[in-house]
């Protein structure tokens, strides 16, 4: 008996991973947190001791990859020395340019193996398929067929750990910060298992000076960490569990089988669903590393607040978006001008994008613009740096959109989100006039598409530019009557809720592209997706709405309320969480108890991972 406990205690299990929403967790982190308090002001014990812990907590939910993140810390430890004591320019370039490789060459094995076998198949008219070598090899050192050699399974975490070991060894190139001088020390900022999975993505220069401090937690320190654990906890498990398993994923696994009015609800609860998901697991991270005495970086800004796209982007997963700005936008050229990396990028992606679709049409559209772009650079000289800016950008959220994931689904998602991004650039800078006529421009040109050559898509598109003509016109009028100033609030309202409806349609490629074998991400995808506008974009039954959102009335609410909640002043809830912060310890001890069993009469059957897990 005693045998076997230790035996689940220590073993991996691939089914039960070991996550925040699990009692298992929080008996395990109060031994480490019992553990950490007996070191807590002995700097390296303490931190040697994390760096363990977390090595355990990585192999509990990823099994022996915990040897590839053993690997990247010890690589990445030296090669940052290497690159420190190097004399000349181009020796520390050198240097830097294998530390990158070897890490973009893991995170490449790992996430991109059948994307690249798939090209060489496509370009050879070959038949390959993947072959796990790191498998292969364990299978050899133990003597036995133990690992599948022909699949091969992506690390929990893999691409937080290696963004964090890429900035370090960039910021050490440039000599931002110093190298770490001890191995654990090192291992324990690579490692920290609250950030480790799923981010946020912290800067050595940010995490590394607080392994150094003596251990400090006050009063009001510890209510903030337990009100961000509640708070993550309650994101996850009553709003984003519950709305995934009742709602969300049903009508994703089939949207054909549901009616236009579902399929546009499911996609505004997916953006609800993401959010209190992953921002969920970022508040219990904060949580739960305040309680030991360590900060992490705010990773989400009220996000639906946003009043455009690129708003949106500082406030959604800020860690990500300022790494691929310092790390990507930023040596591009930025908005100063382009390099040849730049036009190096473009061929690359305009490659990927030609080889994900499969469709001659698509590379013609490609050839067009880039036929297009070249004519603006040379008709334009002027323009040039605006011109630069804006492909440096695409190129960024192109990139970004492929970090989640080869499917041509997260692509189209990427492009979206930088389209919106340069529509605004040039839209806040119409007057409301020009506005208007835009719209009406194409407004006619969405119902001469119909009469011509109707589609689900064209629908949703007039949709669309009919409710922002709507807003266009109303707003001339405002200003007609000169009224404009007097109902500022509601021009930020109404920019609100038609950023949220962009981000959320753009979430439909994003969530399609999820969750799926990578062997047959993309076709499944597509598929999708494509349904799903049908579905959306086409004839609804309005005498049906009234009954399905009857029988989704608890589902419907709950997404009611969370984005209300969300939308809450700041000021509001910083008030609610201090003062939570501030009371008596029995009388918390009693709300969080009840929070708890609050939370857990939402949880589900089946375990629901974090969904950024799989990225």
């Amino acid at each position: 008996m005693i045998a076997d406990f230790f035996h689940r205690l220590f073993a991996f299990d691939s089914h039960s991973p070991l996550l925040f929403t699990q009692f298992y967790f929080w008996a395990f982190f109060a031994i480490v947190f019992a553990g950490f308090a007996l070191l807590q002001n002995r700097m390296l014990l303490r931190n040697a001791f994390l760096f363990f812990i977390s090595l355990f907590f990585y192999y509990k939910t990823s099994g022996l990859f915990v040897l590839i993140l053993v690997f990247t810390t010890v690589f990445n430890f030296f090669q940052a020395k290497c690159i420190d004591r190097s004399g000349g320019q181009r020796r520390r370039q050198w240097r830097l340019g294998v530390g990158l490789t070897v890490n973009l060459f893991f995170l490449c094995y790992f996430k991109y193996a059948y994307f690249f076998t798939d090209v060489v198949n496509n370009l050879f008219g070959l038949h390959l398929h993947v072959f796990n070598a790191f498998a292969w090899t364990g299978n050899w050192l133990g003597g036995s067929p133990r690992f599948d050699v022909s699949n091969i399974l992506l690390p929990v975490g893999i691409s937080f750990y290696t963004f964090q070991n890429i900035s370090y060894l960039m910021d050490v190139f440039r000599k931002r910060i110093r190298p770490v001088g001890e191995i654990l020390n090192f291992g324990f900022y690579v490692s920290f298992f609250p950030q480790l999975v799923a981010g946020p993505i912290i800067r050595a220069s940010e995490f590394v000076p607080q392994i150094y401090r003596r251990y400090h937690l006050g009063r009001k320190q510890f209510g903030v960490a337990v009100f961000w654990i509640l708070n993550g906890l309650a994101k996850k498990i009553v709003l984003s569990d519950y709305i995934a398993v009742n709602f969300v994923d049903r009508v994703f696994a089939n949207p054909s089988m549901f009616s236009g009015f579902e399929n546009l609800v499911a996609l505004f609860g997916y953006s609800l669903q993401v959010y209190a998901d992953f921002s969920g697991y970022t508040d219990i991270a904060i949580g739960v590393a305040m309680l030991m005495g360590f900060y992490l970086p705010k990773n989400f800004h009220s996000p639906y607040k946003a009043t455009n796209p690129g708003n949106f982007w500082k406030r959604w997963h800020i860690s990500l978006s300022k790494w691929l700005q310092d790390y990507l936008y930023i040596p591009l050229g930025g908005n100063r001008n382009a390099t040849g990396a730049t036009y190096a990028l473009i061929g690359v992606i305009a490659l990927i994008a030609l080889i994900l679709s499969g469709s001659l049409w698509v590379g013609g559209a490609i050839g067009l613009l880039l036929v297009g772009t070249g004519w603006l650079l040379c008709k334009y000289p002027g323009k040039r740096k605006r011109i630069h800016t804006h492909l440096n950008l695409m190129n960024t959220m192109l990139i970004g959109g492929l970090w989640h994931g080869t499917s041509w689904n997260f692509m189209i998602w990427g492009g979206l989100n930088g389209l919106g991004i340069l529509v605004y650039n040039y839209w806040k800078n119409w007057g409301v006039y020009r506005r208007t006529l835009v719209l009406t421009a194409l407004a006619a040109l969405c119902l001469l598409i119909r009469a011509v050559a109707p589609s689900p898509a064209v629908n949703i598109a007039l949709v669309w530019v009919g409710i922002l003509l709507t807003g266009a016109s109303i707003r001339m009028l405002y200003k007609r009557v000169r009224w404009g100033n007097s109902f500022h609030y509601l021009g930020t309202c109404w920019a609100v809720f038609q950023t949220f409806v962009f981000i959320s349609f753009t979430r439909l490629f994003f969530r399609s592209g999820s969750n799926l074998d990578p062997a047959e991400s993309n076709q499944i995808a597509w598929d999708t997706a494509r349904q799903m506008v049908a579905r959306i974009g086409g004839a609804w039954d309005l005498a049906q709405a009234g009954a399905i959102a009857y029988e989704y009335r608890y589902v419907f609410a709950l997404i009611l309320t969370g984005l209300l909640i969300h939308w809450l002043p700041e000021r509001f809830k910083r008030r609610y969480r201090l003062s939570f912060a501030l009371l008596p310890l029995g009388w918390m001890a009693v709300a969080v108890a009840f929070a708890v069993f609050v939370i857990y009469q939402f949880i589900t059957a089946d375990l629901q991972t974090f969904i950024y897990f799989q990225f």
